[in-house]
């Protein structure tokens, strides 16, 4: 969860919670997922994807069960 830590960690706090709202949830829940305490769900992973505009990523996110969750990335190579 580094990537998304590193991604939070950069915007000031309002912004943080802007973002979160944006992703549908908040940010404590984000934090929780941070510090593994919490799982991003596949819809959460989606939305965090797409308002990150891809700085993180659903393989980030879900690194050791994205490809049963999102088969169609396995075409798509990694980004660095």
């Amino acid at each position: 969860m580094e990537k998304l830590k590193t991604y939070l960690a950069a915007m000031p706090s309002l912004e943080r919670q802007h973002f979160a709202a944006r992703c549908g949830t908040t940010h404590a829940f984000l934090r929780n997922i941070v510090y593994g305490q919490r799982v991003a769900g596949e819809k959460l992973c989606v939305a965090i994807e797409r308002e990150s505009r891809g700085a993180v990523t659903r393989r980030d996110l879900r690194p050791t069960d994205w490809r049963e969750i999102w088969p169609e990335l396995n075409a798509q190579p990694e980004a660095a």
